[in-house]
């Protein structure tokens, strides 16, 4: 019975080295979402007169403005030399100063896009007396 039970032990080492070694489960893989977009950015339709339409999106983190308008994509950059906000590239120039917008080709002075916004009233105004 002594030499039976040496080799059924190591059987049974054997088998249940053997045994417990099923398939690993595939790493679970972590996907990192993509960041969310942190830029500050402002998105603006604006009609004029004529019932044109243009669309501009300013980005304010990374300086940069986009307008459609007839179809056509413009990348601005903004201009810090000019005032209020204006952006401008080599051919084009967009600017939104005192509620005036205009959108301009530079190398001819062609005014492609022009809104003048009416200002809010503000109420009557107060006058001190002395």
């Amino acid at each position: 019975m002594k030499n039976l039970l040496t080799p059924i032990l190591i059987g049974l080492a054997v088998f249940s080295s053997t045994a417990c070694k099923h398939p690993s489960k595939e790493a679970e893989s972590i996907t990192a979402s993509a960041p969310e977009n942190t830029d500050n950015i402002s998105k603006n339709v604006y009609v004029d007169s004529y019932g044109e339409k243009i669309e501009v999106t300013i980005n304010q983190t990374k300086n940069t403005a986009t307008i459609h308008l007839n179809g056509k994509t413009y990348d601005l950059k903004k201009s810090d030399a000019l005032p209020e906000y204006t952006a401008s590239n080599e051919e084009y120039q967009y600017s939104e100063i005192k509620g005036n917008i205009t959108f301009l080709k530079k190398n001819v002075d062609m005014v492609l896009f022009h809104l003048k916004q009416a200002k809010k009233e503000s109420g009557p105004a107060k006058m001190a007396s002395y």
